[in-house]
């Protein structure tokens, strides 16, 4: 249950940043820090306390494991699942760490002897549960040691605001009188600005540091579609992705076994995942998944935190999850490598109701819960880039217009031809009814459905019955949902009525156009390249060959796959094909225990795999590709070209094509790329561009935010956007 570091811990008097860089590039193989990594580093070699906000997959582990190395003493670590803590201690332990974990999985001498190499400082890293930390005899024991800092995992659990709160987490207030003088530090990957206010209070720390990275993952694709078939959708996403890992989230467990039943059925591997099954079969599956055994788990939400998992190539959510926090997280577990991932979440007005069932069977937190269900259902309904969406939710925004990462950006949504109209007779409609009926009632009057409750009520005798019958029901309640993502339209009481709002009066006069999308004819989408940037230069022959090799290993050690090697370092093998020692300790993610267990199998892989097809080896390294948000074109963009080329104002061109003017600033960023644009005075006065060039001048011109802080937040990111793009043209680049 431990491991020993290849040379003694440094001393904590010397324990520097320096110090920790050493450690990371032998132990861990990484030359360099992801976003925040460093700051949050920084603050537990100082002893400050800390809330560190990272994304999954942005390396919150590091920023404690990393120092622990390099202090004196043993760092607790507090884990809300048994899972997880053995994923991350086979993990340490692969990488030459010391560490171990304390729960009710060991017996009675195995605790011993963790208590005893904890006294005789072998231990730099102890996990426990909250149930296990916060007991006399665990206090006794640790504070009979030295402990360097303390790491609460998963630390939005102890917010009643967080998606995951656990009661049990609320012990953990007493650790600051328990342990005087050692500092807190809490990490999460979701969590609003409230939700860390509270984590902090919660956990009575000194002023502690935030540091809050961005949310986005550029390297995650996000699609949503209405559910329609249901199972064909999900077949979908499989099948693009063969022989790949995924996660299928359902929302109970009956939807959890049919659909493993039918997967298994048509020849997938797969398993099932829910609190129902028996703690053996739950591990059984688990560790089936975690080892490759199997390629897709299919879950409730039980299946969560303990998945550390990190070449998941796709999540699937066959329902609407309950909160977007939720959300965040658990579609966040594609793609934690940082190489491309898939995350379609497949839903259906129905899912609310069925979520607003199982919140009243629950006896606490009502009232937030349905604040967060409101959240999703928004989210689901609003026709916007979901990267920008997902990240305002949060606080935070996109710098870009068009992230290229999502279905609405990638135009495989298209506009309706006018939506004014079509926008008029949804609300007409919701008028005619009284606002006393639901979206799919609604729909199935526009659409002249002669359902027998329509006929009984004389609802097919109104003038609006029947107005949208070229259109399927569907796509006109589809249309529904989209106007109360607009705030057109609201739900309210029991049954989810329908109301007109304020702004919905305005569009039924004519004075405000709402947007309308439709799932965009086949020949029309576009969609990232089937050979993204992370595939750049890998022989995707070795990079299977490698994979093998992984599998092979680890079913004889008996680790989960990623835990000997993760895809990006197969990729980086592949792409490098190294031939000495040396040259595969410069692959990312090797360091010096790695190679020592696995480096002489790897070399022999790679150097047969070369020999046989006759490729060169030792191909000189270059910058891991990462992902890129290009702007493509499309066909609604292209419509506003003539009439920027004419000189048209924004508010002119959105007004000529009933756009708002928030879809036109992203045609005008296609323009401005496609044509070349450096001139950007026909959108923006020619003082406001200087003081815009000047500012980029000062604080450079990688992100907006920086450059609307300089200007004092006086200048609005469109036009710092479009200025920027014309003087990345005029340099010759691309922004």
């Amino acid at each position: 249950m431990s491991a020993a570091l290849d040379s003694s811990p440094t001393n904590q008097s010397a324990a520097t940043m320096d110090a920790v860089r050493d450690v990371v590039r032998r132990q861990w193989g990484f030359t360099s820090f992801r976003p925040l990594q460093k700051e949050a580093i920084e603050s537990v070699l100082a002893g400050r306390d800390s809330v560190v906000v990272l994304p999954t997959g942005g390396g919150k582990s590091l920023c404690f494991q990393a120092p622990a190395c390099c202090m004196d003493g043993v760092a607790v670590v507090v884990s809300p699942l048994i899972a997880l803590m053995k994923d991350q201690i086979d993990a340490l332990h692969e990488n030459g760490i010391p560490a171990a974990f304390f729960n009710s999985t060991l017996s009675w001498n195995e605790k011993k002897d963790v208590v005893d190499q904890m006294r005789a400082g072998k231990l730099k890293l102890l996990y426990l549960a909250p149930e296990s930390l916060l007991t006399d005899e665990m206090f006794s024991v640790l504070q009979s040691v030295q402990v360097s800092l303390i790491a609460i995992d998963e630390a939005h659990c102890i917010s009643s605001w967080g998606h995951d709160f656990r009661p049990e987490y609320r012990g953990l207030k007493v650790l600051k009188k328990r342990f005087p003088g050692v500092a807190l530090h809490a990490y999460t990957a979701t969590a609003t600005e409230r939700v860390r206010q509270d984590i902090a209070t919660q956990l009575s720390l000194e002023e502690p540091e935030m540091l809050v990275g961005s949310f986005d993952r550029p390297n995650l694709f996000y699609r949503l579609e209405q559910r329609c078939g249901g199972f064909g959708q999900i077949v979908e996403v499989v099948d693009r992705h063969p022989n790949e890992s995924g996660i299928i989230y359902c929302i109970t467990r009956k939807d959890v076994e049919k659909t493993a039943a039918a997967l298994k059925t048509l020849g997938y591997r797969t398993a099932p995942y829910h609190a129902g099954l028996d703690a053996r079969t739950r591990k059984k599956n688990q560790e089936a998944f975690l080892t490759e055994q199997v390629d897709i788990i299919v879950a409730t939400v039980a299946f969560g935190m303990g998945i550390d998992k990190s070449n998941v190539r796709y999540v699937v959510h066959t329902g609407m999850p309950k909160s977007l926090e939720a959300y965040q997280q658990e579609s966040g577990r594609a793609g934690r490598d940082g190489l491309e991932a898939e995350c379609c979440l497949i839903y259906s007005a129905g899912d609310v109701m069925r979520w607003k069932q199982l919140i009243k069977q629950s006896d606490t937190g009502y009232e937030q819960a349905m604040a967060a269900l409101d959240g999703i259902d928004r989210f689901c309904n609003t026709l916007r880039c979901r990267h920008q969406l997902l990240l305002e939710h949060f606080g935070q925004s996109l710098d870009q217009s068009d992230c290229q990462a999502c279905d609405v950006c990638l135009g495989q949504l298209d506009e309706v031809d006018e939506p004014l109209v079509v926008a008029q007779k949804i609300l007409s409609c919701i008028a005619r009814l009284e606002q006393q009926f639901g979206g799919d009632y609604t729909a199935q009057v526009l659409t002249g459905s002669q359902d027998k409750r329509i006929l009984v009520k004389g609802h097919d005798s109104l003038s609006t019955y029947g107005l949208l019958s070229e259109h399927s029901h569907r796509t006109v309640r589809n249309w529904i949902e989209q106007l109360v993502g607009q705030n057109c339209a609201e739900k309210y009481g029991e049954y989810n009525q329908l109301q007109i709002t304020e702004l919905g009066r305005q569009v039924l006069r004519g004075k405000h156009t709402p947007q309308l999308l439709q799932p965009a004819p086949e020949s029309k989408k576009s969609s990232r390249k089937s050979d993204p940037a992370s595939w750049e230069g890998v022989d995707r022959g070795l990079f299977e060959s490698l994979r093998d090799l992984r599998k092979q290993i680890a079913t004889e050690k008996g680790v989960p796959a990623y835990i000997v090697f993760g895809d990006a370092t197969l990729r980086d093998m592949a792409r490098r094909r190294p031939s000495t020692q040396e040259s595969f300790l410069e692959t990312h993610g090797v360091g010096q225990k790695k190679w020592a267990d696995y480096g002489n199998q790897f070399l022999a892989s790679i150097t047969d795999y070369c020999q046989q097809q006759g490729l060169a080896m030792d191909v000189a390294p270059t910058e891991t590709p990462q992902p890129q948000r290009t702007p493509k074109l499309n066909a609604s963009a292209i419509v506003a070209f003539p009439l920027f080329k004419a000189g048209k104002s924004i508010a002119e061109v959105a007004q000529q094509l009933s756009r708002a003017e928030s879809t036109v600033c992203g045609y005008l960023q296609q323009f401005i790329q496609q044509e070349e644009i450096t001139d950007p005075s026909p959108w923006v006065d020619t003082a406001t561009a200087t003081r815009v060039r000047e500012a980029i001048d000062a604080v450079g011109n990688e992100r907006l935010k920086p450059i609307f802080d300089h200007l004092a937040e006086e200048v609005p990111y469109e036009q710092i956007r479009i200025v920027a793009n014309c003087l990345q043209q005029a340099l010759g680049t691309s922004c």
